[in-house]
C-alpha cells in the first residue's frame, strides 16, 4: 500500500485527505492543531505545526510517506521543499518554494525575467514607506510579504490612508515586511496550472468576484473565464514565464493575474493548488480533470492525466456575516442541497462562534458550489442557494 503524507488536517485539506483514502492509500496528516477537522479521515496523526521543518522532516522519517504534498496554504510549501530536499521526494525546490511564499522575493523574480507585473516597492520600515509613498501614484497597493487568504492588504486612496494603515498591513506580516505596488484595474482572474517537465499545462482560467476596495476578499469564482480566447492565449503565455522566473518545473501551480488595459499582469503565485474550492471543485465540475487526484500521483512520482474531458460551468458563492456577533442557527440547508446543480454546501464557521466584517477569507461562513452548462448559470444556482439560507447571528 502506497503512503501519502498530507501537511494540514484543516478543511482545506480535507479533499486531498478523502481523494489519497479514495485511491486506497495509507494516510498520515500533521498538524498542530488536534482537533483539526481532517484528522478523524486519516489513518494517523502527528502533532506537528506545518511550519516546523525539522519536526516535519522527522515525522517523514518515522511515517517513510511514498509522497508529501498540501493544498490550498502557502507557508507549508517552503516545510515540503525542505522535506522533499532530504528525503528524494517530489516536490518544488527550496528556492522556488521561498520565491512562492515570499511577495517580495517573487515579485523580484516577475521583474528580474520580464514577467508583466506591477511597479512596487519592498519596505521594511516607516522610514522606507515614506520614501516609497514619494514615488506611488495613488491609489497603490499595501499587502504583507508573507501572508495569503487576503489578509493584511489594503487599499490606500492617498498617502495618509496608506500611513494610517501601515500598521494594519505589518501586523499581517511575520516578519514585519511589506509591499507598496501599483494599483492595477481590471478583471482578476486565477490560473489553474500543473507543470510538467517545465511546461506549464493551464487547466483552466477562473474568474474572480471579491469585495474590492480595501481588502479585495474574494466572494465567489466561476469557471471557465468569460474573456475572449485572444486574452486567454495572452493569460497562458504569462503564466509560462511566471512558472519560469519562480523555477517551477514540476507540479501544480495557482497564478492570479489582474487584466489591465496594457495586458495580463501578475499578482502573485503558489506552487500549490488553489483554495477556495477551485481546484478541489470547480476545475473537475467544469473540465472532468480530478487536479486532486493528479497531484497525489504527481507527488508519488507517477505519470498525471492532464486530459481535458468535459466541458461544463462551475462556481462557487462564499456566505458572508451581515452584521458581527455570535452565529447561533443556519436553517434552510436542505431545502438550498435540494437546488438542481448544487454541488456542495459547506461552512468554515459553526454555531458559537464569533463572525463579522469580513477582512480576509478566514473571516466568511461558509460556501456554495454548483455545475451547469456555463459559468453564468452556475452562478446563478449559487445566488439561489445562498438565499434559502437564513443566517441568525446575536
Amino acid at each position: 500500500m502506497k503512503k501519502l503524507l498530507i501537511i494540514g488536517a484543516s478543511i482545506l485539506q480535507l479533499p486531498a485527505i478523502r481523494k489519497a483514502k479514495e485511491m486506497g492509500f495509507e494516510v498520515a496528516v500533521a498538524d498542530f492543531n488536534p482537533k483539526a477537522v481532517g484528522i478523524p479521515f486519516a489513518d494517523r496523526y502527528y502533532n506537528c505545526s506545518t511550519l516546523d521543518k525539522e519536526g516535519i522532516l522527522n515525522v517523514a522519517r518515522e511515517f517513510c510517506p511514498d509522497g508529501i504534498m498540501t493544498t490550498a496554504t502557502d507557508m507549508p510549501m517552503r516545510v515540503i521543499a525542505y522535506v522533499c530536499s532530504r528525503t528524494g521526494l517530489n516536490g518544488p525546490s527550496e528556492e522556488c518554494a521561498f520565491c512562492c511564499t515570499d511577495k517580495v522575493a517573487m515579485i523580484k523574480k516577475f521583474a528580474e525575467h520580464g514577467v508583466p507585473c506591477p511597479k512596487f516597492f519592498e519596505v521594511k520600515n516607516s522610514c522606507e514607506l515614506s520614501k516609497a509613498l514619494d514615488e506611488m501614484s495613488y491609489p497603490c497597493i499595501m499587502k504583507p510579504a508573507d501572508n495569503s487568504g487576503s489578509r493584511g492588504v489594503y487599499l490606500a486612496k492617498d498617502r495618509q490612508s496608506a500611513i494610517d494603515n501601515y500598521g494594519y498591513v505589518t501586523d499581517s506580516s511575520r516578519g514585519g515586511e511589506i509591499l507598496v505596488e501599483e494599483y492595477m484595474a481590471g478583471p482578476e482572474v486565477s490560473v489553474e496550472t500543473f507543470v510538467r517537465k517545465g511546461i506549464a499545462h493551464v487547466l483552466q482560467v477562473t474568474d474572480k468576484r471579491t469585495t474590492g476596495a480595501p481588502h479585495f476578499v474574494e466572494t465567489g469564482h466561476s469557471q471557465p473565464s468569460k474573456l475572449n480566447p485572444g486574452t486567454i492565449l495572452r493569460i497562458k503565455e504569462v503564466a509560462q514565464k511566471a512558472c519560469n522566473a519562480v523555477g517551477l518545473k514540476d507540479g501544480p501551480a495557482h497564478i492570479e493575474m489582474i487584466i489591465t488595459e496594457q495586458g495580463p499582469k501578475m499578482v502573485e503565485m503558489g506552487a500549490r493548488m488553489g483554495g477556495d474550492c477551485i481546484t478541489s471543485h470547480l476545475v473537475p465540475l467544469s473540465t472532468g480533470i480530478d487536479m486532486v487526484k493528479q497531484t497525489i500521483l504527481y507527488s508519488i512520482g507517477e505519470e498525471v492525466d492532464l486530459t481535458e474531458k468535459i466541458n461544463k460551468g462551475s462556481a462557487v458563492r462564499f456566505i458572508s456575516a451581515y452584521k458581527e456577533g455570535i452565529l447561533t442557527d443556519i436553517k434552510g440547508l436542505e431545502s438550498a442541497k435540494n437546488i438542481k446543480g448544487v454541488q456542495e454546501i459547506g461552512f468554515f464557521k459553526q454555531t458559537g462562534e464569533k463572525v463579522g466584517e469580513v477582512l480576509s477569507s478566514s473571516d466568511r461562513i461558509g460556501y456554495v458550489v454548483a455545475q451547469a452548462d456555463n459559468a453564468d448559470e452556475a452562478m446563478k444556482i449559487c445566488e439561489t442557494a445562498v438565499k434559502e439560507l437564513t443566517i441568525y447571528i446575536e
